[in-house]
């Protein structure tokens, strides 16, 4: 995501609150299946401390399906935000050096009392840092500020700038220990195939908007082609055209007793791609977790389709 602040987001039970019950534990796949294969294998067996499965990603590093994302969130907020998150169940942790709160995230980190190695920690490199040297030196202010030693996962934001000499730098850090995982954001296909033809080691994951309203189908059979993993970022679209008020998702909501929140994450899940839902009220990132004790039917999903606008919903950071 981009550097511009996040509008309100609509709230999402208001609508619902009337018919929804909310579950904070029992998130299992069991009976319920998995989703479709996407880049690679969805790892059921291997689920984490709320039950979110793993995708081994082209490199053969687990990730889990779903994470937390932390734009939008800065100081004592996105420090208690973290923590809760992790303590919820949460293990995939999402922030990047332009949204200004690397420095908050490690606070959360650190004082969720988890080990590091159970945590999945991404961060990217912005523009300004754009470069073989710059990359390297952003990349250390970042570890810094984290106050880690290693990230699971650093993307490049934006494909500006000295694109090459940045993933240059980022495979030297890959290849030394410092990056389980290297990777991009926001790239289109007509940039993955440039980085393509100098990348000596392949980006494992693309990052890009990804929702109900802009579903990116054909970045979609790109990534599945070279298998690179897809990654949403905004998978509610912030609540931008209505999407928590949404009647096709309102009534599929109703039908699984749920909310359209869990099941715009549960469409994502069943169509392979990871999800980084960001919130600093804890209900709600606990509510966010409960996407396994249900499967969306083949109609359910054909309607979710349906609603989309092959447009961005965030004109301004294109």
């Amino acid at each position: 995501m981009n550097s511009e602040k996040p509008k309100n987001e609509i709230n999402r039970r208001k609508f619902l609150q009337h018919t929804v019950k909310f579950a904070v534990a029992g998130m299992y796949l069991g009976a319920f299946g998995m989703p479709e294969l996407f880049a690679n294998e969805i790892i059921n067996k291997d689920k984490g401390a709320a039950g979110i499965p793993d995708v081994k990603l082209n490199n053969g590093v687990k990730m889990p399906m779903l994470g937390f994302g932390t734009y939008g969130l800065s100081g004592e907020v996105c420090q208690q935000s973290v923590k809760e998150a992790i303590s919820a169940g949460y293990r995939l942790l999402d922030t990047a050096k332009v949204y200004g709160n690397e420095e908050a995230v490690g606070r959360g980190i650190k004082e969720s009392g988890i080990p590091r190695k159970e945590l999945f920690v991404t961060s990217k490199l912005w523009v300004d840092d754009a470069g073989y040297e710059t990359a390297k030196k952003g990349f250390e202010e970042t570890l810094r500020k984290l106050q880690l030693d290693y990230l699971d996962l650093y993307l490049i934001h934006r494909p500006r700038g000295d694109v090459k000499g940045s993933w240059k730098a980022m495979e030297e850090l890959y290849q030394a220990g410092k990056i389980k995982a290297i990777g991009i954001s926001n790239f289109d296909p007509v940039q993955l195939a440039d980085l393509l033809s100098y990348a000596k080691v392949k980006p494992v994951i693309n990052q890009i908007e990804t929702h109900a309203y802009f579903q990116q189908n054909n970045d979609f059979k790109v990534l599945k082609q070279h298998n690179i993993h897809m990654e949403a970022w905004a998978p509610f679209a912030e609540g931008r055209n209505g999407l928590f008020t949404d009647e096709v998702l309102t009534q599929i909501a109703k039908k699984y007793n749920k909310t359209t929140a869990q099941v715009s994450l549960r469409w994502h899940f069943q169509r392979g791609i990871v999800a980084i839902p960001r919130s600093s009220q804890k209900a709600h990132i606990v509510e966010n977790l409960d996407i396994f004790d249900f499967k969306l039917a083949d109609a359910d999903m054909k309607a979710i389709e349906q609603l989309d606008l092959n447009k961005t919903q965030f004109p301004e950071w294109s």
